[in-house]
């Protein structure tokens, strides 16, 4: 394991396609942010997001997002995508997200999200989950935070 990830529990590999190109010759922009996704998304099914939502009607919509680029990435190569959540609120959560170049052996982008629970039947804020919480709460080094 990487030792930059260690405090990262949701991780995958992802390859670096041709057509992650744009005309100035490294990986556009926006793919970074697909990869913070998919690492979002993976971190998201560790939760058991769609039985939670299925059952509950309950689930998670992004807020925001910020991204902070540290060196570009070109075609071929491998990045490794991880998320942590760093704190948890009443109806919401922080993740914190990278993208690890396995070329050059660094952080090629940073960022951070809020996720808000949402209940989608009703289109109004929902607490956070328990299948969440618990997730959350088992694998990451955080105390939550109460006050919305």
């Amino acid at each position: 394991m990487i030792e930059l990830l260690n405090d990262y529990p949701v991780q995958l590999e992802i390859p670096i396609a041709w057509g992650d190109m744009d005309a100035f010759q490294h990986v556009n922009n926006l793919v970074y942010l697909r990869h913070f996704e998919s690492a979002r998304m993976a971190y998201l099914e560790c939760c058991n997001y769609a039985e939670v939502k299925e059952q509950t009607g309950v689930g998670p919509i992004l807020r925001d997002s910020s991204i902070r680029y540290r060196i570009p990435l070109t075609y071929p190569g491998n990045v490794i995508a991880a998320a942590r959540v760093t704190r948890i609120e009443q109806d919401r959560f922080t993740m914190q997200q990278v993208v690890y170049s396995l070329e050059h052996g660094r952080i090629a982008a940073e960022g951070e999200g809020v996720l808000v629970c949402l209940d989608y039947r009703t289109n109004q804020k929902a607490p956070v989950p328990e299948a969440y919480r618990e997730f959350m709460l088992r694998r990451e080094p955080i105390a939550p935070v109460l006050a919305a």
